[in-house]
């Protein structure tokens, strides 16, 4: 990029800053209703951001409640009031429920409070109540101004200055239970707290041969029981919005002895707590257990997680999401007119977007009058494009329909593991598996990698070899790095002798080479010619093709984690600065999220190259910090991000440099970025990615059925990854063009454009491409053509 170029895009970017001044303009930021891991971490997203573009914010404590009460409820915020918070679970700014605010003579007292500070800009941080209340106060702010006039509250200037109250909302939420959202705050990390309880119970049952009836949150919605069971791949779950169908007591009777007939020595039967039949009466854990106990003879045990769920440290995902909906919020606020309707920032896909409040609302109160009315299957299109699809991965996966049932395709599937090794890996190959069998094919496991391939190490694989295999870490094919080129005559020759009709590679960018090379030895060997898709799984998420990759969100917990810990440490011991070393080749998505999810001060990253001064600019920075309260620093660089300034010299130049003001520890996180137990997001997102990638193949083979097909076109060898919202297959002869081979990384990435967000919220000047002024977009229902985000 030359220089023109990055002042043309600078000076763009000053416009927007101009229109986007809070200067005199003062936000509230309060959160309501039930708690969730992340509030805290969109509260200093919202005070930071907010400070930063001049305006006031204040923190309104307890929820509605303090609203009403005022008085030193409503207080100013600062830089520092919302420091060391990001990742601390629950709300720092308290939460209660509020009566009085569901009259008007609360909302009356609440509208006086903020006048009196000059509050017109409200962030709601909430469920679907405390937005709806939002909503409220928003249309009968003039009607409420005018009525404290006339009390003679406040003068009638008051009135015309502060004329209208702009409400932007995030939905913080552990059900997920939200429409319009892929995933509200709290989510993933309630997902974490569920996925740690049942592998650690997995164990005890195993050993005494038990049935264990898990009882998860939701009452209303059944998002958290349905993807813990997928994640866990429990044998039997039960949803309010799915409720089983009649006759169910025997169906799964019979589910769970089929399951211990096949050597399985454990059962998992997963339930939300708002659980029904078809006639609406509610389903309990007691009664489940009771009748397994009853027809079956089988040792059970009942545990109940409750508020176990909602507590615990945020995930990085929730960290992340977080940060990007406050920064989001903000801006929405400053660019909202009179004319503006009430609006909540989500997300979908990967992309933040801004909807309609009411629209929101109304859909999610629909998905209950739907239940309430037995209208299941509406409730579950209602729940949206991500619910629906991960129903129906778990019917395909959890349950094996008799072989006799399944029409033969006569068709082999290999699959296969490349690169190192990725958390995650293992979900994917269970779940390539179970699809590839239920679709009629018979499945081989190919061994260490290509490897193993050119020598032969391949064997079939069943429904029952793949069971438990999500919640391993690692890789239990094996992987290994060697590519394919050496040895494509032997390779060649196995897919022949093995009569291997297509080939599932799951695998980073030895993955995506490899199959570049098959791709290109099509025309020499004919055995190649055969559908091939690549799922990526690389802890450094640098495939082409794709946003995330398997792994990378395992990866990032780990990360983030160790960086608590050691800012823990750093604040104990007061005015240290830690370097940390992530992994991730050439790639910064590591260092770039992991230093938005642990809040630190500086990532360098090979993506935006840096010198001497930048090194220099940070130094004074942290020098700065260390005048305030906030007495500790850290930093994290990407293994490769530059060639001479290796993770050594930065911590001499920063241990000389803040010689007298800090001292400088450093840190290397090595390999354990690539072990541990997948995260609840890798689990469901190998599950479903893989299965998604057999549907595929399935459909490339009943195309070429009888008509003795070789497959030479560029769409039968294709990557499949996450764009954006969309699921997409994209040829890999394409994406070639959209690579740096030399540095292994796509050229464009979209991660990057949330670089700003770190440095904003690190105090320092950054220019964020906001997203465009006032563009609401509708709450749709989307067709089954779509393909599913995760």
């Amino acid at each position: 990029m030359d220089d023109d170029d990055v002042s043309a895009r600078k000076g763009s970017f000053r416009k927007f800053l101009e229109h986007l001044s809070g200067a005199g303009k003062a936000i509230g930021v309060l959160t309501s209703g039930g708690d969730a891991q992340g509030m805290n971490a969109a509260v200093r997203a919202v005070v930071r951001m907010g400070i930063y573009v001049g305006a006031k914010v204040y923190f309104i404590y307890e929820g509605y409640q303090g609203m009403v009460d005022g008085g030193s409820n409503i207080v100013e915020a600062n830089w520092e009031s919302v420091s060391s918070i990001l990742q601390v679970g629950g709300t720092i700014i308290g939460s209660a429920r509020c009566k009085a605010f569901r009259t008007r003579e609360g909302r009356l007292k609440a509208a006086g409070n903020l006048v009196q500070r000059g509050i017109t800009n409200l962030c709601v941080i909430g469920g679907d109540g405390s937005l709806t209340g939002a909503n409220i106060f928003r249309k009968e702010w003039s009607g409420l101004l005018k009525e404290l006039a006339e009390n003679g509250d406040i003068d009638r200037e008051e009135v015309q200055k502060h004329a209208y109250l702009n409400v932007v909302g995030m939905v913080g939420s552990i059900d997920n239970d939200f429409c319009g959202t892929d995933m509200t705050i709290g989510t993933d990390s309630a997902l974490h707290r569920i996925i740690e309880v049942v592998d650690a119970i997995m164990t005890t049952a195993q050993s005494h041969q038990r049935t264990f009836v898990l009882e998860v949150m939701g009452r209303h919605c059944g998002y958290l029981a349905l993807v813990s069971a997928l994640a866990c791949g429990a044998d039997w779950v039960f949803l309010p919005e799915s409720p089983p169908e009649e006759g169910w007591q025997e169906n799964m009777c019979v589910k769970l002895s089929e399951n211990r007939a096949r050597k399985k020595r454990l059962n998992i039967i997963i339930v939300a707590e708002g659980a029904i039949d078809t006639q609406n009466k509610p389903i309990t854990s007691e009664q489940i257990k009771e009748l397994v106990v009853t027809q079956l003879g089988y040792d059970t045990r009942v545990t109940i997680l409750g508020h176990v769920q909602r507590g615990g440290t945020p995930s990085a995902f929730d960290r992340i999401l977080a940060s990007r909906m406050g920064v989001e919020a903000v801006v929405a606020l400053l660019q909202a007119t009179p004319e503006t309707p009430a609006c909540v920032v989500s997300l979908s896909g990967n992309q933040a977007v801004r909807l309609p409040l009411v629209e929101c609302v109304q859909m999610t109160q629909d998905v209950q009058k739907a239940m309430d009315e037995r209208r299941f299957k509406d409730a579950v299109r209602l729940r949206g494009r991500s619910f629906e699809s991960n129903l129906n991965t778990y019917k395909r996966l959890a349950i094996k329909m008799p072989d006799d049932q399944i029409p033969k395709s006569n068709c082999n599937v290999a699959v296969i593991n490349v690169g190192a090794p990725a958390a995650g890996m293992n979900a994917a190959v269970r779940s390539a598996v179970r699809v590839g069998i239920s679709e009629g094919h018979k499945m081989f496991a190919i061994y260490d990698g290509f490897e193993g391939f050119a020598k032969g190490q391949i064997k079939e694989i069943g429904w029952a070899d793949v069971g438990g295999w999500t919640g391993q870490g690692g890789s239990i094919l094996g992987t290994k790095r060697t590519l394919p080129g050496k040895s494509l005559e032997a390779i060649a020759e196995q897919m022949r002798t093995h009569s291997i009709n297509a080939l599932l590679i799951i695998g980073g960018f030895e993955a995506y080479l490899g199959l570049l090379e098959l791709s290109a030895a099509r025309e020499k060997y004919e055995e190649l010619c055969v559908p091939m898709v690549m799922v990526p799984a690389t802890v450094s998420n640098n495939v082409p093709g794709s946003d995330f990759s398997i792994g990378a969100d395992t990866a990032l917990n780990t990360i983030t984690d160790t960086c608590d810990r050691i800012k823990q440490s750093a604040s104990g011991t007061k005015r240290r600065v830690f370097i940390i070393e992530t992994m991730g080749g050439y790639c910064g998505y590591l260092a770039n999220m992991g230093g938005l999810a642990a809040g630190a001060d500086a990532a360098y990253i090979f993506e935006e190259p840096f010198d001497i001064r930048d090194l220099q600019a940070n130094v004074e920075h942290l020098t700065e910090k260390m005048k305030t309260t906030i007495q500790r620093g850290l930093v994290l660089r990407n293994e490769s991000c530059s060639e001479h300034y290796t993770t050594d010299f930065i911590y001499h130049l920063y241990s000389e440099e803040g010689k007298g003001v800090f001292d400088c520890r450093k840190n290397v996180l090595g390999h354990m970025q690539q072990g541990g137990a997948p995260s609840p997001f890798d689990r469901n997102f190998g599950t479903k990615i893989s299965a998604r990638a057999m549907q595929w193949i399935s459909t490339k083979l009943k195309e070429a059925q009888g008509k003795g097909k070789r497959f030479v076109t560029d769409d039968c060898i294709c990557v499949l990854g996450i764009s954006k919202r969309n699921l997409l297959f994209q040829p890999v002869a394409q994406l070639k063009k959209e690579t740096d081979f030399e540095h292994r990384i796509p050229k464009e990435q979209w991660w990057l454009k949330l670089r700003p967000l770190m440095k904003i919220l690190a105090k320092y000047k950054a220019s964020y491409e906001v997203s465009d002024p006032g563009q609401l977009e509708h709450v749709h229902h989307r067709g089954h053509e779509e393909p599913a985000a995760i």
